[in-house]
C-alpha cells in the first residue's frame, strides 16, 4: 500500500514538474537551460512535499519516507535537465540527425567539416550561447574585449585536463580507427596564435 502512494505522489512531482518547465521555457527568461531546468526541478519537488505534508495526504509515509521521496525526486529532476533539455539544446549529435533531415535526409560525408564550421556555429549562436553559459557559471570574465579564466574557471580547466588526459578512453573509435587524439586534443595546435589575449 506504501508503494502506490509513494507512486502516486511520484506521478504528481513528473506532472508538476513538466507543467513547471513548460511555463518556465514558455512564459519567463532563462539564462542556462540547464539550471533553468535544475531550478524547475527543485519548485517542483517542493510543492509536491508540500502537498506531502497537508493534512490527511499521503498519511501512509512516515517522515523518512517523504525525505528519501523527495531527495529521489530531486535525483530525477535533475537526470531530466541534464538528459533532455540540455542534451537537445547542446548536442551535435541531435544536430546532425536534424541537418540531414533539413538538407532532404542526406549530406556527403567530406561536406561535414563546412557544415560544423559555417552552419552549426552560425545557426546555434555556439559562441554566444557558450559564454553566456561559462559567464553565468562564473568561470570566465570579459574585460576590454578579452575572454578571461576566473579562479573557479582554472580549477574547472585543471580538472576536466586531468581527466581526459587520464581517464578517457585511450583506444576510441573514430570512423573506423582506434585512437588517443581526444584525450589530448591540443597535441596538434598552433603554438601561438595571435588571438591570445597578453597582459591582461
Amino acid at each position: 500500500m506504501k508503494l502506490a502512494y509513494a507512486l502516486g505522489a511520484t506521478a504528481l512531482y513528473i506532472l508538476l514538474l513538466l507543467a513547471t518547465y513548460f511555463i518556465h521555457v514558455t512564459w519567463f527568461p532563462v539564462n542556462v537551460v540547464f539550471y533553468a531546468a535544475i531550478a524547475d526541478a527543485v519548485i517542483a519537488a517542493l510543492v509536491t512535499a508540500l502537498i506531502l505534508l497537508l493534512p490527511g495526504c499521503f498519511t501512509r509515509l512516515g517522515h523518512f519516507e517523504k525525505v528519501l521521496i523527495v531527495v529521489i525526486w530531486l535525483l530525477g529532476g535533475y537526470s531530466f535537465a541534464i538528459s533532455v533539455p540540455t542534451v537537445i539544446d547542446r548536442s551535435l549529435s541531435f544536430y546532425i540527425l536534424e541537418k540531414l533531415q533539413q538538407r532532404g535526409g542526406g549530406i556527403q560525408k567530406d561536406a561535414f567539416a563546412q557544415v560544423f564550421t559555417q552552419e552549426y556555429v552560425k545557426e546555434h549562436r555556439l559562441v554566444d550561447v557558450r559564454l553566456t553559459e561559462q559567464l553565468e557559471s562564473g568561470t570566465i570574465e570579459i574585460r576590454n574585449g578579452c575572454v578571461l579564466l576566473t579562479e573557479k574557471g582554472q580549477t574547472f580547466a585543471n580538472a576536466s585536463r586531468y581527466f581526459r588526459q587520464h581517464l578517457l578512453p585511450k583506444k576510441r573509435l573514430l570512423m573506423g580507427e582506434y585512437s588517443d587524439d581526444l584525450t589530448n586534443p591540443f597535441r596538434h595546435s598552433e603554438a601561438s596564435p595571435d588571438y591570445q589575449c597578453n597582459g591582461q
